[in-house]
Formats: structure tokens, sequence, C-alpha cells
């Protein structure tokens, strides 16, 4: 695979610096320009944190479409320095906040800020994404009104979950990646 680039916006075309290793699973431009085709003029001026950033690739591209904050998050020093990079190729550095922490103990603490996006993209297999939604769904606080979380998985991980204050509202397959769409229900707490 390619390195990826960014599709759209101040920073348009520009290749990013790949994370080394196996470490990440970046995604496809196709995948990501269908994201955000769906997020569509909504991203100006919005929040957006990528909690299993790697390369950085999908907060850089909201960066790049107008997003006023973004915050890249992982947990691995090569994705933190690989984001650093690709911050730097892409003159992108305003409005972004990197941070290197364990993304499920981020959504257990108390939220420092109320994101209108919550990506969530992490390795593949593990069941990970079941955890970070779960303990977002128990701290929606990090959300703000009538924000989203979305879910990047292999189709064959999806399944329906038991959550309480999120709400599944839509789900987009291309090929071997799937987008799962939740939204804050009316009765979450504020």
């Amino acid at each position: 695979m390619a390195n990826p680039r960014i599709i759209a916006g101040t920073a348009r075309g520009t290749r990013l610096t790949a994370v080394p290793g196996d470490i990440t699973r970046p995604i496809t431009d196709r995948v990501k320009e269908a994201l955000f085709n769906i997020v569509g003029a909504d991203i100006i001026g919005a929040s957006w944190l990528d909690l299993f950033a790697g390369t950085g690739s999908v907060g850089l591209e909201a960066l790049s479409r107008g997003a006023n904050y973004v915050r890249l998050n992982d947990l691995h020093r090569q994705a933190i320095t690989t984001i650093k990079t690709n911050l730097t190729l892409t003159r992108l550095e305003k409005g972004s906040d990197i941070s290197q922490r364990d993304a499920f103990e981020i959504l257990r603490n108390k939220p420092d800020y109320r994101f209108d996006y919550i990506f969530i993209a992490p390795p593949q297999y593990k069941g990970m994404w079941k955890t970070a939604l779960q303990a977002l769904d128990a701290n929606t606080g990090w959300l703000s009104a009538e924000s989203w979380a979305i879910v990047q998985i292999d189709p064959v991980e999806y399944e329906t979950l038991p959550l309480i204050n999120l709400i599944e509202f839509d789900k987009r397959r291309y090929g071997s990646t799937l987008l799962v769409f939740y939204e804050v229900g009316s009765s979450a707490p504020d």
C-alpha cells in the first residue's frame, strides 16, 4: 500500500510518512474520502479526536478540510514521531494537539474537552473497538451535543453492542472496511 495522502483542503496531495513496522493499519484513500463525504461541510470549525491516530492521516485530513481543533492520540512512540513529521509536512500544526496515552485510559478519565467527532480505528481483530466504544458510552462527556463517534473496523469484527447512551445510526462497508456511526442519545447525561 502506498503511503497515505491528504485528499482535500489546504494540504491536498501531500503524501504522508508511514509508521515503521506493522503497528498501524492506514485507512485507504477511498474509505477516507467516503468518510469525509459523509461528514461533509460539518467538518468546518469542528473538533476531532483521532483516538488511535497511527500516521495521523484521518486527523490531518480533518484539519486540512477546515476542522478547528484536532487531537491526535496514539500509545506508540513511533506513531507519535510519525504524526509530528506529518504535521510538519502538511503545515497543519495550528489547531493540532498530540497526546501519547492509552486510549482506554483517556476515555475512562474526566473529559478535558468535548469533541464533535471521535474516530476509533484501533488494531484489528482484538476487540479493542468494543472496549473503546463501551468506555465512551459510559463517559459521553467527551462528546458535544449532536456529535458522532465513528468506528473503523473489518466487517467480520462487527457486532451490535448493548449501549446505554450511544445509538448506532448508520454503517457503511467499503470492501474490507466498515465504518459504523454512533450518536449520543437524548437520555445521555450532560
